[in-house]
């Protein structure tokens, strides 16, 4: 565990967890300005059009992450687009948006690491574990700086969590929020979860809000509700989280997001240029390329034979032109299809380069 100086600017609130694949058609966001107050919202059908990358985008506050794929999708027309999973809305930040033949590719990212700054309110716990639950216990803030660091260190390394009530992580097919809207409590196995990283970036121990501000770097599968709520329990006091941002996910950085009003300022092509090529979600594969015959056959879901190592993760190219494959294995010598591109898919995304690579 680090201490680092307070710094400036900072969070914006929670959550983060699994994926979805959404396909469906059109519709724009607004609502007809009319003095009837049931006026139904505007739907503007747009024409789809095949389009094919990721979009790094920066999640707005109180956006749920399938209404922000929507618009993101809508602006760009997009035919098919998915996401590598979900940021709850009261949470801001990195949110990889997949298109088109992307979305092959999207369960690969979910295993990645993720960082995160976020403000834990010390002395009052709520029923949500966040700012928008009720106040259900305060306490007095009687820890010193000495024994926040010591609590801290605590929490470094493999941990157990107990998910939270008011998650999307389903318990007999039923999330578990369905339960907690019910006022029931269910059973939840711990979870194994890794914090690598666990720094304190500001603290305020006295006045009428004290608060903890930590950036996080943690495995796949972590609840930051749960860690805040654990670790301001275990300072005595409890606690909440009042904000939450995802700062990276893997090899992805907020500095390379792209809001959403930035979105829609700009003209169709200048949104075009803001995708990254598929490949940009296979960081850690090993890569092949290989000539006309053989891309052919691997594209068939053929094996081929190759002088190289066992590998669990490849990312095969083609060498004219140069396109991305698909992903495969290598085991005793042979390079095993796990996901192919179609050849329109291929096609279209050669028709469409280049992409712009921040």
């Amino acid at each position: 565990m680090t201490v680092a100086e307070p710094s400036q600017g900072g969070g914006a609130p929670l959550g983060g967890k699994e994926p979805h694949d959404h396909r469906t058609d059109s519709v724009a966001p607004g609502r007809v300005a009319c003095a009837e107050s049931t006026v139904a919202p505007l739907r503007v059908r747009v024409q789809r059009r095949p389009v094919h990358g990721v979009l790094l985008l920066d999640k707005p506050l109180g956006w749920s992450s399938n209404d922000a794929l929507q618009k993101a999708k809508w602006l760009l027309r997009a035919e098919k687009a998915g996401h590598t999973g979900t940021l709850d809305p009261l949470a801001t930040g990195v949110l990889p948006l997949c298109f088109g033949a992307a979305t092959k590719f999207s369960q690969l990212h979910l295993d990645a690491d993720k960082a995160y700054e976020t403000t834990v309110r010390l002395g009052s716990k709520t029923l949500t574990g966040d700012a928008e639950g009720q106040v259900v216990a305060t306490n007095p803030v009687t820890c010193s700086l000495g024994e926040v660091v010591e609590v801290l260190d605590r929490f470094m390394g493999p941990i157990q969590q107990v998910p939270p009530m008011h998650s999307a992580l389903k318990r007999d097919g039923v999330a578990l929020y369905e339960f907690a809207r019910r006022g029931e409590t269910v059973d939840r196995p711990a979870r194994d979860v890794v914090i690598h990283e666990l720094e304190l970036l500001d603290v305020q121990l006295t006045g009428p809000e004290p608060f903890l501000r930590l950036r996080v770097t943690c495995s796949k599968g972590t609840y930051i509700r749960t860690l805040g709520e654990d670790i301001a329990e275990a300072l005595g006091c409890g606690g909440h989280l009042v904000a939450l941002r995802r700062i990276a996910t893997g090899d992805f950085f907020e500095h390379q997001c792209v809001g959403l009003a930035q979105l829609e300022a700009m003209s169709e092509s200048e949104r075009l240029a803001c995708l990254r090529p598929v490949d940009a979600l296979l960081a850690g594969h090993e890569r092949v390329t290989l000539d006309g015959d053989n891309s052919g056959r691997f594209l068939s879901g053929l094996r081929r034979r190759v002088d190289l190592p066992d590998h669990p993760r490849v990312a095969v190219f083609g060498s004219a032109p140069q396109a991305l494959l698909g992903v495969a294995h290598i085991t005793a010598r042979e390079l095993i299809p796990d996901r192919l591109l179609s050849p329109i898919d291929i096609q279209q995304i050669l028709e469409n380069r280049p992409h712009a690579s921040a």
